[in-house]
């Protein structure tokens, strides 16, 4: 992989919490236009190495460098501005507001800062985001319903939709099928499969190592804060330490 096809870096990524080093020393590239996941044992530091690349959590040490550009310590809002966007392994919607409403407020990113003082109906390019999404994400039908009310599953689409909306380079997931059915589930993996095939990259937390193996093109095994392993899901399902230290105490479709 050359640096030009890279995307976000991760360089030497640490982050301590009184005497309890929770990300030791992690370092990965992710390329451009490919899905990148990250698995590993209940406590192995997923979470928390999400929150530093998404700015949620400032590093102890270490790098994390976005389209070249080190973006270390960056709030959330600045990775924004830069093309990186997130979504919450718990769900981080208006619940009050319409499904249209939640997809229209966060296209407004995409109005220049001049406009953003105008009324909302000023702000066309926010609606016409927002009526792409409505339609690509199948929710038109839902479009007027109280986000509040929709099921689980489409909760989980909806903020998708909504981290999609400012036309990020970059999609953050963290564990977006988490407490899903089947079928919302497999609605969900074939999403990112889509959102995936185009310029966007993603980065992907999830605990579910079957989907995570069907869908990624590289993936970063976490054992106690560190790398334990990385390559293709090939690589990875047949790297000895991965199998003694995850998929011999776990199940392969629930780790």
């Amino acid at each position: 992989m050359s640096k030009t096809d890279t995307i976000l870096e991760v360089e030497g990524l640490t982050v301590r919490f009184g005497g309890l080093v929770a990300v030791n020393d992690v370092s990965f590239r992710a390329q451009r236009g490919h899905i990148t996941s990250v698995i590993g044992p209940n406590g192995a530091g997923k979470s928390t190495l999400f929150n530093l690349v998404s700015g949620a959590i400032r590093p102890s040490s270490g790098r994390v460098r976005f389209n070249g550009d080190d973006v270390t310590g960056y709030s959330p809002n600045a990775l924004l501005r830069k093309g990186l966007s997130r979504s919450f392994q718990i769900t981080n919607l208006f619940a009050e507001l319409s499904v249209y409403e939640n997809l229209r407020l966060a296209a407004q990113a995409l109005e220049p800062a001049s406009l953003l003082a105008l009324p909302l109906g000023r702000s066309t390019r926010a609606v016409e985001r927002a009526d792409e999404l409505i339609t690509r994400f199948g929710l038109a039908s839902k479009a007027g319903e109280i986000a509040g009310t929709l099921s689980h599953g489409e909760q989980r689409r909806l903020e998708i939709a909504v981290a999609l909306a400012s036309k990020p380079q970059m999609l953050l997931l963290d564990e977006p099928t988490q407490g899903m059915s089947h079928s919302d589930t497999a609605q969900v993996a074939q999403l990112i499969r889509e959102l995936a095939q185009g310029d966007l990259s993603v980065l992907l937390v999830e605990h579910d190592v079957a989907l995570v193996m069907d869908l990624s093109d590289h993936v970063v095994v976490l054992n106690q804060g560190a790398r334990l392993a990385e390559g293709t899901p090939q690589d990875v399902r047949a790297n000895p330490a991965v199998q003694a230290a995850y998929f011999g105490t776990e199940k392969v479709d629930h780790a």
